[in-house]
């Protein structure tokens, strides 16, 4: 018996209904170019639609890549208790350039990432088995930069995790 092969196939949008769903979209959040360009190709928009459809977002400011920016680092900071590191990787992945987000991230102060580094090492300290104290800073070192701190913040959260406490 022969397997019947099913292939489901959307509906090819006009560059109209693109435009409308993309307004739509960026009236509702914050979103970046390379969202909205993703988006278009996935509807397989030609190119010359994409550039108008565009030029339109940007113009009447529904796609505004530094104000995406600002949210979005203020959010993975605040919200999801990233440091600077995996911010700018996610940032990286989305394409915008860096010459809109390093002044951004040069705004924000080093004690809101030592506000969200420091109960993540203290919560961690206990839970990490270790033959010595040197092992375990190892560990909480890696466990840091995994979630995109920097080096120099880190060692001082260890380092204030190492002392006793009074």
């Amino acid at each position: 018996m022969a397997e019947a092969i099913w292939f489901f196939t959307f509906p090819m949008i006009t560059e109209q209904q693109a435009q409308l769903r993309l307004t739509t979209l960026c009236a509702q959040g914050e979103h970046c170019t390379q969202e909205m360009l993703d988006k278009l190709a996935k509807w397989e928009i030609d190119e010359a639609a994409q550039a108008r459809i565009m030029a339109y977002l940007t113009e009447h400011r529904f796609i505004d890549d530094s104000r995406y920016c600002a949210a979005f680092v203020k959010d993975k900071i605040r919200y999801n208790g990233w440091g600077r590191r995996k911010v700018e990787q996610a940032l990286y992945m989305k394409r915008i350039p860096r010459s809109i987000s390093d002044p951004i991230f040069d705004e924000i102060p080093d004690e809101l990432y030592l506000e969200k580094l420091r109960p993540l090492i203290k919560q961690k300290w206990p839970t990490i088995k270790a033959r010595n104290d040197y092992e375990r800073s190892m560990k909480l070192i890696k466990f840091a930069l995994g979630r995109g701190f920097e080096m120099r913040l880190i060692r001082q959260c260890v380092d204030e995790a190492e002392l006793p406490d009074d």
